[in-house]
């Protein structure tokens, strides 16, 4: 039987879920296995606190249970990873957070890597994860846009303070490679590369990526 590798948008916003599967497009490949994006119904407009994290666990353990069995990998398509191990001590196949393999995958390209959050509340969070990882000492700095899940629509606004904030993390943090901290920012990842010089992760790529090669390689 034929399996899928479901990204799941783990909040309620259909325009975030397009941008992930615009996003994963070119890792669809002949012989692979299919890649679908789902959105979590249940789940809040963009998860932007510790609360939203929380409480988008339970609803997508249960909707992960319903896809096991035609499951090849799942992949949690949210920067905060909400619910990561937990679904990994749920089920029987590969499971990857984007801020795990897109932190990750920054690694093998510097020494030192920087991360563009949403909003400053964002990065309380994310920085206990990166102490969690045993990376925090390869973490030039994280900075924030200040945006909204809905604000970040706005493409020339949204692309204006990337640009910004990404150069910061060049110039004053010294970062050498660039990590996206919001499955939001996906289509964003080309241009602002750009702009800044230096590698760009969009941690969804990368989560995806991974999850291709434990599929193909027989990795479980």
């Amino acid at each position: 039987m034929s399996r899928s590798i479901y990204v799941v948008n783990p909040n309620s916003n259909k325009a975030v879920t397009a941008g992930i599967d615009e996003a994963v497009e070119r890792l669809r490949i002949d012989g692979g296995p299919a890649i679908e994006a789902l959105t979590l119904e249940d789940g809040p407009p963009g998860i932007q606190s510790q609360r939203d994290a929380d409480g988008v666990v339970a609803p997508l353990l249960r909707l992960a249970s319903t896809l096991e069995d035609e499951a090849a990998a799942f992949v949690i398509a949210c920067f905060s990873d909400p619910g990561l191990h937990a679904l990994r001590e749920q089920s029987a196949r590969p499971v990857l957070g984007i801020a795990e393999c897109g932190v990750l995958t920054a690694l093998t390209m510097g020494q030192r890597f920087g991360v563009i959050a949403i909003l400053p509340n964002s990065i309380p969070r994310h920085l206990r994860a990166f102490g969690a990882m045993g990376v925090s000492g390869r973490l030039a700095g994280e900075l924030a846009v200040g945006l909204t899940i809905a604000e970040l629509a706005d493409d020339r606004n949204t692309l204006l303070r990337l640009v910004q904030v990404g150069r910061r993390l060049r110039d004053d943090y010294h970062a050498d490679t660039i990590v996206m901290g919001c499955a939001g920012m996906a289509r964003f990842r080309r241009r602002l590369e750009d702009a800044v010089g230096l590698p760009v992760i969009e941690p969804t790529q990368a989560a995806v990526g991974m999850a291709m090669a434990r599929v193909l390689l027989g990795s479980g």
